[in-house]
């Protein structure tokens, strides 16, 4: 048997077919117990992610295998085969590994070096256990890619090339502006209550953002998430019903969204809906300086205040100030289809200067914004499928960053230095992890070549014991060991060199001579192996027990 990976990612294919392809949890635990069902599966696991969708599975056969595989990806995610192949990438045997490993790492991921993708594998791992699809080599393989991903973040500085996708999107909402100055200021929507929202919101607790509402479908969820960023040290955090959303929209100036629905959660209507109601009129600022009362400062100051004057002035330097942080996405007309859209956030450099010019800066190549003017509501879809609707950026006032503008984006973020070194950790472990599979393929031929020996030495001395009834029990115990020690001599350095010469590339090979060589029952090596299969899953099944 040997792994096979099968599977599509942002690398490989455009959002619109990923976003097409995707797996809710029931589909993934029946494209499980399918393939499973299958002749040429052994075991196999999952890893669906926002941007990628992979089936692990040990197989017999490599051709019939990458067949079946193809079939059952394309029949689950309902995305006809002559569509999906041509985005079909296929890793096997070590590749598969290396291939794993780098995904482990950050090294695959949309964004170099985030580390969100170990909770994945680590789900996908458990996914796998909880159906009784995952073996000892898929329990192996993923239980070592968490701890290779682990050493990556450790003893590199992989972190520093990239950052969790949630931080990278933050980032691109804020148009340039440091994340943390966007987000002071902020009452923010997080819908959803998974790990990706749940991050979302840790994240935005952690920047201090002025207010922040979490809605999901199970209200339970999001008032356990908002309680635990209250213990956290949170201020400000409260949950609502999905029923509340719309209501939500004309409070807050940023959503996060990422659930598991399989339809739109923010229409454009919905949110052009929540743009018609008035925006509230930003505070009067409080100085720090106040002039002495009955003074013609402070006269000219109450009269100012009482006639709106200065609540007027600052609202227009409010609104100034937010013009300069970025423009809103570009429009396009109703012509285009998701499928050929590329970029969904285009965001114009309004600096002042440019302002004051009555000019806006923008990437070469691409469309001027027709919206102009300050974003009043700014939008992260992190689903796939997408949550917000795409049409949502040809609306005045708005900026949408999904998963495809992400990945736009951070085609051109420049590469760690310490990308090298986790490449290099990746080689290092992926042929460590072969020569430890290799070893252990050779280890029930070598036990049942033991077994057989131990089988020998019993029935000569029960021969012996037979013909010499006079000897006492030291006598046979002298003879026994003596016997037994002979026999283990002989064994040794066969079994030791057999072991290391398996760890080897093209080391299979051995155990076969070895069966051959000394007439081995290949029930009982079967047999052996099987037992290993057991304790292996009955590990898994108490630490999983124990989590």
């Amino acid at each position: 048997m040997s792994l096979l990976v099968v599977g599509l990612s942002h690398r490989s294919a455009p959002v619109s077919v990923l976003e097409r392809a995707s797996l809710s949890a029931d589909a993934q635990v029946k494209l499980l117990q399918d393939t499973m069902a299958t002749e040429p599966a052994a075991e196999a696991t999952v890893l669906a992610t926002c941007n990628r969708i992979e089936l692990y599975a040990d197989v017999e056969k490599f051709h019939a295998g990458v067949a079946e595989l193809s079939q059952l990806l394309a029949h689950h995610s309902e995305v006809g085969l002559d569509e999906l192949t041509p985005y079909l990438y296929v890793h096997y045997e070590d590749r598969a590994v290396h291939h794993l490993f780098s995904v482990a790492c950050g090294l695959d991921s949309m964004v170099v070096g985030e580390g969100q993708i170990l909770g994945q594998i680590k789900d996908a791992l458990a996914r796998g256990q909880e159906q009784h699809t995952a073996g000892r080599l898929i329990n192996d393989l993923f239980q070592q890619a968490l701890r290779v991903g682990k050493r990556a973040h450790s003893e590199t500085g992989i972190d520093q090339a990239g950052q969790s996708l949630v931080t990278f999107g933050l980032e691109q909402l804020a148009g340039g502006a440091p994340v943390a100055d966007w987000a002071a200021d902020k009452r923010v929507l997080v819908i959803g209550a998974g790990s990706m929202s749940s991050l979302a919101a840790t994240t935005l607790a952690r920047l201090g953002v002025r207010e922040l509402a979490i809605a999901n479908r199970t209200l339970d969820r999001a008032e356990r998430l908002a309680a635990s960023l209250v213990e956290a040290g949170a201020e400000r955090v409260r949950a609502v019903p999905m029923t509340d959303v719309a209501a939500e929209l004309t409070r807050v100036s940023a959503v996060v969204s990422c659930t598991g629905a399989t339809g739109l959660v923010l229409t454009a209507d919905a949110v052009t809906d929540a743009l018609a109601v008035p925006e509230a009129p930003a505070p009067a600022a409080v100085g720090t300086l106040r002039a002495p009362d009955g003074s013609l400062v402070a006269r000219l100051a109450e009269t100012a205040t009482r006639d709106g004057r200065v609540r007027d002035r600052g609202t227009r330097l409010a609104e100034t100030a937010t013009a300069t942080d970025g423009g809103c996405p570009v429009g396009l007309d109703e012509a285009h289809s998701a499928a050929d859209l590329t970029q969904h956030g285009v965001w114009v450099d309004n600096a002042a200067g440019a302002a004051a010019a009555g000019t806006s800066q923008r990437p070469a190549g691409r469309p001027a914004n027709g919206a102009g003017g300050p974003v009043r509501l700014a939008l992260l879809d992190l689903a796939m499928p997408r949550d917000i609707d795409h049409a949502v950026h040809r609306i005045p006032g708005v900026r949408l960053v999904d998963i495809e503008s992400l990945a736009e984006a951070s085609a051109d973020a420049p590469m760690a230095a310490d990308v090298d070194q986790v490449r290099g950790i990746v080689s290092d472990e992926v042929a460590a992890f072969g020569a430890a599979q290799r070893a252990a393929h050779i280890t029930p031929t070598v036990v049942a070549l033991r077994t057989m020996a131990a089988d020998v030495v019993a029935g000569e001395m029960a021969r012996l014991e037979g013909r010499l009834s006079g000897l006492d029990e030291k006598q046979r115990g002298e003879i026994k060991q003596t016997v037994r020690r002979v026999v283990d001599k002989l064994l040794h350095a066969p079994t030791v060199r057999v072991k290391q010469l398996a760890s080897e590339p093209g080391g299979a090979g051995y155990a076969d001579a070895l069966r051959t060589l000394f007439d081995l029952d290949p029930e009982t090596v079967a047999s052996v192996s099987r037992a290993d299969t057991n304790d292996a899953d009955a590990e898994s099944a108490e630490k999983q027990g124990r989590r």
